[in-house]
């Protein structure tokens, strides 16, 4: 009996020098998807189960790595994502699909069911 093979790819995207503790990951990206579609920084990180204080250093980090900002703050409507961060999380998100569907090639090639 074959068994299907599973797999996942987390693309990470870091400068020279850091490491992955401070690289822009599936992580900073679910946070980001989360503010997207509620407007609050407080209630995607709850989604999460994520601490406030954790989402915050995470963009910080992200934004110093990226130099640019990923959210606007709407004091006191909550946040969304600027345009930049919109983009940049959609190249993520294109990123991720293609080293998907390259590794599902190579799976299918091989001959391997998954």
């Amino acid at each position: 009996m074959e068994e299907s093979i599973k797999y996942y790819i987390n693309i990470r995207l870091l400068r020279k020098g850091d490491d992955l503790k401070t690289s822009f990951g599936p992580g900073t990206a679910c946070l980001l998807k989360g503010i997207q579609q509620s407007g609050s920084i407080n209630k995607a990180t709850k989604a999460m189960g994520m601490a406030y204080s954790k989402a915050w250093r995470v963009l910080d980090v992200a934004e110093k790595q990226l130099g640019f900002a990923l959210i606007e703050r709407k004091v006191p409507d909550g946040s969304s994502l600027t345009e930049q961060g919109r983009q940049f999380l959609a190249l993520y998100d294109e990123m991720q699909q293609a080293a998907d569907q390259a590794v599902r090639e190579v799976l299918k090639s091989s001959g391997f069911k998954f």
